[in-house]
């Protein structure tokens, strides 16, 4: 059994979906951060980052915060949602572009233009920058493809699961997918697995997947 710690963010929403596409048992623990309680001394002992999502594996014992780690230790060890030989490098490059780029750069969209409109011009014209040049580098990768790994049109792995939670929140970005075809037709192929849908309304429901 799998205990989940998580809260209704782009970052959760990425193991969630994992576990819901894994079909495998775990148990999600709900943490407010509307009320602090990430920074809980029990939650700290297993992220001490006191940042969501974070996981307890009890078959193995195994603790882990952050989602890239979490993502690639799921998938190791169920053999599942990664790609092999040189194309496993290839879905790390693309996650770790989530990581370091696309997550935070969408993360501070949100932040200057949705929350605090009108504060910092430059900020909200900065990161809206940043966020539509992401966006073009995935509608690049994206091209003739069906995801953004794998030989061929590419094969549906945990680079896609991290990357879709944050495009869940384009109406947030002030993005059309519509100016990025291949991305719409990508996120269209994801929200229409019925894991998705499940994942992405733990640990409740918020609102529904927002369409192009």
């Amino acid at each position: 059994m799998i205990d989940l710690y998580t809260w209704t963010t782009p970052n959760g929403r990425k193991v969630s979906i994992m576990l819901e596409e894994l079909g495998v048992p775990y148990k999600v623990i709900p943490i407010d951060i509307s009320k602090d309680e990430q920074f809980a001394p029990d939650f700290l002992k297993i992220a001490p980052n006191n940042r969501i999502p974070a996981i307890v594996d009890h078959e193995t014992g195994m603790q882990l915060m952050e989602t890239g780690a979490i993502m690639m230790y799921l998938a190791d060890k169920y053999g599942k949602f990664k790609t092999d030989g040189p194309e496993y490098w290839r879905m790390v490059e693309w996650l770790m572009w989530q990581m370091g780029g696309l997550g935070p750069m969408l993360g501070q969209v949100h932040h200057f233009v949705k929350y605090n409109a009108g504060k910092s011009e430059y900020a909200e014209q900065r990161y809206s920058a940043e966020a539509r040049r992401l966006y073009k580098v995935l509608n690049t990768r994206l091209e003739g493809r069906d995801y953004v790994a794998g030989t061929g049109r590419g094969e549906y792995t945990i680079a896609d699961m991290a990357m879709f939670p944050w495009t869940a929140r384009h109406d947030w970005q002030q993005i059309d997918l519509n100016d990025f075809p291949n991305v719409r037709d990508w996120y269209l192929r994801i929200v229409a697995r019925p894991a998705t849908k499940r994942g992405y309304d733990l640990p409740k429901f918020v609102s529904d997947i927002p369409m192009p």
